[in-house]
């Protein structure tokens, strides 16, 4: 017999929001199988599954009305549906190979390095921020990347008072981020694309950068594990949001 599960377990367990849950339901793409008595949703075992497809498909950049039709059209060609799965895998792969041109935390740490003392540093970024161990890195990875001599340029002329700005602007600009994964704001709509141009805005600071390149920025947010437990530390989960966001934003240009 299968197990229901309540809306908060299912959000817990998959790790979204609950309110995505309840949006996603309003849309008919996954649809709790169930009612307790006291009127909640319910959801089984196959509603589960049915959840984690969807979660997946999206992860691949598909909008939700295509993963709608896959999931619900008997007559839809599943084998050209992952003939797409794979380019878009191939892409995303792709990208990962350009990350060498890739900067921005790591550049900025560098820059940091540079203009800021260690005790500078600590009264900024706090006690364990690892400045000196980015800076060496971001240096021997990037040092003749022109993005990178853009940001030692523009970084030359900023003093600790721009630097405290950067950060607040930068916590804050975080804090929007978890605020809207929270609410489940999706991908490509507005407030999502607002988002992830106020974060290409605050790159900008340090170098120009198109959309290509924040793409570039964003896979690494995901792939580079130490990228990823800053934003995972804020909210987990918080890192692919942000990825997701830049992608489906960049994708509308």
């Amino acid at each position: 017999m299968s197990e229901k599960h309540t809306v908060g377990v299912v959000a817990k367990l998959v790790g979204v929001s609950v309110r995505t849950l309840h949006h996603y339901d309003e849309i008919g793409l996954v649809t709790p199988s169930d009612r307790t008595p006291s009127g909640y949703r319910s959801y089984s075992d196959a509603d589960v599954e049915r959840l984690h497809r969807v979660l997946t498909y999206r992860a691949l950049g598909f909008p939700l009305e295509e993963i709608a039709a896959l999931l619900d059209d008997p007559d839809v060609d599943a084998l050209a549906h992952l003939r797409r799965q794979h380019e878009l895998l191939s892409e995303r792969i792709d990208r990962l190979h350009e990350m060498a041109a890739a900067v921005e935390k790591m550049m900025e740490a560098k820059s940091m390095g540079i203009q800021l003392t260690p005790e500078e540093q600590n009264e900024i970024f706090g006690a364990d921020w690892p400045g000196e161990e980015y800076a060496a890195e971001a240096e021997e990875r990037w040092g003749d990347n022109d993005a990178w001599k853009q940001s030692q340029q523009r970084t030359a002329k900023y003093d600790k008072n721009d630097w405290q700005r950067i950060k607040a602007e930068g916590d804050a600009l975080e804090a929007k981020l978890a605020e809207a994964m929270a609410e489940g704001v999706e991908p490509g709509s507005d407030r999502a694309n607002a988002l992830a141009e106020e974060h290409r805005a605050g790159i900008a600071k340090f170098y120009d950068c198109d959309h290509p390149m924040q793409v570039n920025l964003a896979e690494m947010y995901v792939a580079d594990d130490r990228f990823r437990q800053h934003y995972d530390d804020i909210a987990p989960g918080l890192a692919q949001f942000v990825r997701d966001i830049i992608v489906a934003n960049a994708e509308q240009q």
